[in-house]
């Protein structure tokens, strides 16, 4: 499963409102500690299909969303779960530090 395109106008939907944890991360094409997490993130979303969701947050195109949930810096993972916030990491992390934030 790749990961999800999120903007204001599926982010409730997909995110808020889903039954599995879901790792948004907020992000921009000229962020290049966003391009070095790319991979990352993309891998988590693989092996973990039907275990939780990945979405991404493009900044530049949906800066109102980033901005209702206080992104100063990005790279910008923040997990969800129940529909509220649980983790949220700032910078490049590795594989194991986002998995332990989403509890696999």
């Amino acid at each position: 499963m790749a990961e999800i395109v999120l903007t204001g106008e599926n982010f409730r939907q997909e995110v808020l409102e889903s039954n599995v944890p879901v790792l948004v991360d907020f992000w921009a094409t000229w962020c290049m500690p966003c391009r070095m997490l790319a991979p990352i993130v993309s891998q988590i979303a693989e092996e973990n299909e039907g275990k939780i969701k990945v979405g991404k947050v493009d900044v530049d195109e949906n800066g109102e969303l980033a901005a209702s949930y206080g992104i100063n810096s990005i790279p910008c993972l923040i997990v969800f779960k129940n529909g509220e916030e649980a983790a949220r990491t700032v910078g490049v992390q590795d594989k194991a530090s986002l998995m332990a934030a989403l509890g696999i």
